[in-house]
């Protein structure tokens, strides 16, 4: 049965047009009795729709037997970190303030499988006659976080200077804290939310600002969260972008890892750095949850995405931002971020996201992708795909040259124009 409200990581929407406290409300009860009752953890971002929504998912809950403990704002791993039977938090991610959804853990703090997901709709109109449950509202869940991922993952900062970007999100405060304890030097910006400025000119979706920050500042680098904290991008010392691939990179030979977890997206100097240093990768769809799926089935510790998940699973159940950028400032060692960013040599990529009414490939568009990918032959790729929550088409061209990158990207961008416009 094909997935009518979950896309590539959980239930999202604009509020008020695709998700509607309404719909969550229903999301709760269903999958409440999917889990068969039980206590549900729910924490959310820093939207303004999130306290009404939090609400609605608790009643969801309470309607289906199961008990809502709502934890107000937590990064999203914090939630999967204290999940109990369930947890579930109230966010978009790196979606504008407009948006919001629910993403969902098991009690084990994993993202729910595509079969889990097909099964909890399955059960949005089922009915129950048993008992109501309760709601609790707690308020201690973000110092046991912090506190975790301080100890667990922080090294001596002493003497780093870096700039802090919260996306106006769901770190504000906290990450910032973090960084103090360590003994870094911490200048922050996009901490300051008020329900509508999330991800605004801010954060991982935007790094403008902290570019300009770091440079002028002279600071060693800088570090940008999404709206929820489960990803993270990095800036060095001259303002330049570090992705998610090349933090990866650096992860990967300071860790030690034989085994690294990716998607479809990353670069192909990760892969040839990889193989240099006998590193096997495992690559899979677009979405931190089939990279989780990959290293859980495959016993690895450590994946991620270009976008800025990136996993580690010693002391942990997901990607978490903190974690990682605590991780990649004790990685450094004596070295500048751009040294160390340095030991992958970068394809060039250009990319395209095109808004579209209609997701659906057209088979012209897969045959010249096709074509030109047998005509890079390994030097350079063509990748299409639909975006799993907004109404975009995704194209990214990999090649030895940003003239070829960028020939690839425009012929596919204009061919889906031409046959979607």
């Amino acid at each position: 049965m094909a997935r009518r409200y979950f896309g590539t990581d959980g239930v999202r929407g604009v509020v008020g047009e695709d998700l509607t406290p309404e719909l969550v409300e229903r999301l709760g009860r269903a999958v409440t009795l999917w889990s068969k009752g039980g206590r549900v953890f729910v924490g959310r971002d820093t939207r303004a729709s999130g306290v009404e929504l939090e609400e609605a998912f608790g009643r969801g809950v309470v309607a289906a037997g199961g008990n809502a403990v709502l934890a107000g704002v937590l990064p999203t791993p914090a939630v999967a970190l204290l999940a109990l039977d369930l947890g579930a938090v109230i966010s978009a991610s790196h979606n504008p303030p407009e948006y919001n959804g629910v993403k969902l853990f098991d009690g084990e703090g994993r993202k729910l499988t595509d079969a889990a997901e097909e099964e909890i709709e399955a059960l949005f109109d089922a009915a129950f006659d048993g008992a109501a449950g309760e709601v609790d509202h707690v308020g201690v869940a973000t110092e046991s976080y912090l506190d975790h991922i301080v100890e667990r993952f922080g090294t001596d900062l002493t003497g780093l200077k870096v700039v802090v970007d919260c996306a106006n999100g769901a770190y504000s405060g906290i990450a910032p804290t973090a960084f103090t304890r360590l003994g870094a030097d911490v200048t922050t910006i996009g901490s300051d939310p008020d329900g509508t400025n999330i991800n605004v000119g801010c954060g991982a979706t935007d790094l403008s600002t902290l570019q300009q920050t770091v440079t002028n500042s002279g600071a060693d680098l800088g570090i940008a969260f999404d709206g929820d904290g489960d990803r993270m991008l990095a800036v060095d010392a001259g303002g330049q972008i570090v992705d998610g691939d090349q933090i990866l990179a650096i992860l990967m030979l300071h860790l030690g890892v034989e085994l690294v977890a990716v998607t479809v997206m990353a670069n192909l100097g990760l892969h040839r750095l990889a193989e240099k240093h006998g590193v096997r990768v495992v690559t899979t769809d677009v979405g931190d949850r089939y990279v989780l799926e990959a290293l859980r089935r495959e016993g690895g510790l450590l994946g991620g995405e270009q976008s800025g998940h990136i996993i580690y699973l010693r002391d942990h159940v997901t990607g978490d931002g903190l974690a990682a950028a605590l991780l990649l400032c004790g990685a450094l060692g004596s070295r500048s971020l751009e040294d160390a960013a340095a030991v992958m040599k970068r394809f060039p990529q250009a990319k395209e996201n095109l808004r579209v009414a209609d997701k659906k490939l057209p088979e012209t568009v897969l045959e010249e992708t096709h074509r030109l990918n047998e005509r890079f032959d390994g030097r350079g790729r063509v990748l299409v795909r639909a975006s799993g929550t907004e109404p975009v088409i995704r194209v990214l061209a990999e090649a030895e040259t940003q003239a070829e990158a960028e020939d690839a990207c425009g012929r596919i961008s204009a061919l889906v124009r031409r046959e979607l416009g």
